[in-house]
Formats: structure tokens, C-alpha cells, sequence
């Protein structure tokens, strides 16, 4: 059997994919084994930021502040077509308030155009929330993808 090479994304077409999609997994080290994760994100400025609870696995694996590793995908339904990307880096919590302001800005945004409600009850909202909860106000922690080490984009051919 041959060997054959996946086609790789230009830089170009991994920041449109980025861009254009708005949910990731994130893989974290973990104690035994890797643990991954479905994470809403924005991207603003060349910059991931994603919304953590405080509770969960997740949490204890960030505050060891290994690296992690994120995918995006897009695909057709039979995947005639697909993209992923990977990038590899560290988390941060976004401290400064301009900044935490406005990933949440963004993420309320793009929340309320492409997802249910309901999704924000698996984030520690009240059940009947709607997107207008998704404030600055809250006591929401962004975290954001920090000390990039690799971004690879394949495609399909």
C-alpha cells in the first residue's frame, strides 16, 4: 500500500477555518490517559479564547498548565470534503478586564447566532437563560491559547 500525503492548508485557509467555525476540542495531558473536550471559542485579533466552568476535570488539568492540543474540523456530511487544523500551546486565564470583555462579547455574539440556549446550561447558567446572561458582568472565566507552539492545517485532497 502507498503512502499518501494529505494536502496541507495554507495559512490563509487555516486562519478562514478558524474564523468561520466556533466550536474546538481541546486535549489536555491528563493523569493516565489524555482527556479531551468540546470548548465554544473566539477568535479575535489572531487569538483562541475559550469559556471554562470552574468545576470538572478540565479545571484541575489547566491549573497543571501543561500543553494542550486544539482541533477544528470542518466537513461534509459524507466527508467528501474536509479540514482540520491542530494547534499546540499553553493556557492562560485572561485577567485584563478589556480583554475578558471582549471575548465575551464575541462569544455571546456568535452564541446567540449559531447556538441553543441550551448550551449554556451545561456552562453553569440557570435553565430559561438565554445569551444576554453571557456578560461580562458574570463571574465567566476566559481562558485563552497562549505560547502557540505548532498550528497544522490538512485537508482533503
Amino acid at each position: 500500500m502507498t503512502k499518501v500525503e494529505m494536502p496541507k492548508m495554507k495559512e490563509n485557509e487555516i486562519e478562514e477555518l478558524i474564523r468561520e467555525q466556533f466550536l474546538c476540542r481541546i486535549a489536555f495531558k491528563g493523569d493516565l490517559q489524555p482527556y479531551i473536550a468540546p470548548f465554544q471559542y473566539a477568535y479575535v485579533n489572531g487569538i483562541l479564547y475559550f469559556h471554562f466552568t470552574d468545576y470538572g476535570k478540565k479545571m484541575s488539568f489547566f491549573k497543571q498548565e501543561t500543553l494542550v492540543c486544539i482541533e477544528i474540523e470542518r466537513y461534509t456530511p459524507n466527508l467528501s470534503e474536509y479540514q482540520f487544523v491542530v494547534i499546540t500551546g499553553k493556557l492562560r486565564l485572561v485577567e485584563d478586564p478589556e480583554e475578558r470583555k471582549m471575548a465575551i462579547v464575541t462569544m455571546a455574539k456568535a452564541g446567540k447566532q449559531k447556538l441553543s440556549a441550551n448550551f449554556l446550561v451545561a456552562h453553569g447558567f440557570p435553565k430559561g437563560s438565554d445569551w444576554d446572561f453571557f456578560s461580562e458582568d458574570k463571574p465567566i472565566l476566559i481562558i485563552k491559547l497562549d505560547e502557540v507552539t505548532e498550528k497544522t492545517g490538512l485537508k482533503s485532497p
